[in-house]
């Protein structure tokens, strides 16, 4: 088996206070996920490193997730967070891109009620100082989002981005074609890499391949192998299925080797900008 990069993982604390959407009565998730509990699922799958995302809107946070990840071997990279609308947002990029493994930033764009929101002129510096820091964009939006990501992509076309979890349709409902024509637009369009994750949790409670695999099957058709990367979304993962299910079931929609290479492993690297680990 070749290596594996899991590009989207999460760790947290409930006790720390500023996770707004993990409330106790998601039980699943409402506990401490920290590295002891991941490490040995990433043995078993022949992973090798991930990137750790932001799950706080808070800077708080991203200085947590920086210290876990300089105690954590196998992270890679840390996907932080930074109020783009603050005055100072500039700066508290400069500043946190000191660090050597932040290597991105995400707005949770999914929570904000103003569709608009990434469209706003003041949020202009917070982009411009992402592209000055060689930072990637995680743009976690909803399918009514991507029009306005479009939009975006177009302002700042040298901005590195990806669509996480592939702009989470609602499988669920079968709510494809909309969807299906924004991403396609955003793919033909742009530069920008799609993650081939969090798929699981947006399918109903009884899915099958078959009710993926149009969706997956789309975002392979217009990103291609070369802008798809994989990740975990571990451990929202969990509500939906185990690791070693999801990890099997992204591998069997992948035709060839070198196409298998690139999403679950080099197109981390080149995303991500980390060095190589080969």
């Amino acid at each position: 088996m070749q290596m594996i990069i899991d590009a989207h993982q999460h760790f947290w604390q409930p006790a720390r206070g500023d996770y707004g959407w993990l409330k106790p009565d998601l039980t699943t998730l409402y506990r401490d996920f920290m590295p002891d509990d991941l490490k040995p699922v990433l043995h078993r799958n022949q992973v090798a490193g991930t990137i750790l995302v932001q799950a706080a809107p808070t800077i708080a946070e991203t200085e947590f997730l920086l210290r876990l990840a300089d105690e954590t071997p196998f992270v890679l990279g840390v996907v932080g967070w930074v109020d783009f609308s603050a005055p100072s947002a500039a700066e508290d990029i400069a500043r946190l891109a000191a660090h050597s493994k932040l290597v991105g930033l995400r707005p949770m764009i999914q929570d904000i009620p103003d569709d608009d929101w990434m469209l706003r002129a003041d949020l202009t510096p917070a982009f411009e100082a992402m592209i000055a820091q060689d930072l990637t964009f995680d743009a976690l939006v909803l399918p009514r989002h991507l029009p306005r990501l479009r939009a975006l992509l177009s302002r700042h076309p040298e901005l590195r981005t990806v669509v996480d979890h592939g702009a989470k349709p609602n499988i669920a409902a079968g709510q494809f074609d909309a969807w299906a024509n924004d991403t396609a637009r955003i793919a033909d369009e742009s530069d920008a890499f799609c993650k081939l994750s969090g798929f699981l949790t947006e399918a109903a409670a009884d899915w099958t391949k078959a009710d993926l695999s149009p969706y997956i099957e789309h975002l392979m058709a217009h990103f291609g192998s070369e802008r798809l990367v994989w990740g975990s979304d571990w451990p929202v993962l969990t509500l939906a299925a185990d690791y070693d299910t999801w990890r099997e079931l992204a591998e069997s929609f992948v035709r060839s080797e070198p196409a298998r290479n690139a999403i679950f492993f080099t197109n981390a690297l080149d995303l991500y900008k980390l060095p190589s680990m080969v």
